[in-house]
């Protein structure tokens, strides 16, 4: 994609793909990877940042000798989900007005 986003976006997608199931952070990664472009290096800090903020929690489960680390959405990260999508909503229709035609009003 040639738009360049943000990571109140990014946030979101994180958020979204957490809500439907946990995962770990290469999987995250080719998730969110498939809508816009961003390596495990780039996720990562993003991982901790949601972390820190209470909207993520983390657990360890054996795969093949190693742990791999989960990452799990928490009550706080559906609300956080929930006003991102709303944010998203008002966002793509003010977009959408300029580039297709209509009006603000929705």
């Amino acid at each position: 994609m040639t738009f360049q986003l943000g990571s109140s976006l990014l946030d979101a997608c994180v958020l979204a793909i957490l809500e439907k199931e946990d995962a770990y952070g290469y999987s995250l990664t080719q998730q969110v990877q498939s809508v816009m472009d961003i390596s495990e290096s780039t996720l990562y800090p993003v991982l901790r940042r949601l972390q820190k903020a209470d909207f993520l929690t983390t657990y360890d489960q054996p795969f093949q000798g190693r742990n791999r680390r989960y990452y799990r959405i928490t009550e706080q990260g559906r609300i956080r989900l929930l006003e991102l999508l709303n944010e998203w909503q008002i966002y793509k229709q003010k977009v959408d007005s300029v580039l297709i035609g209509g009006n603000l009003d929705g």
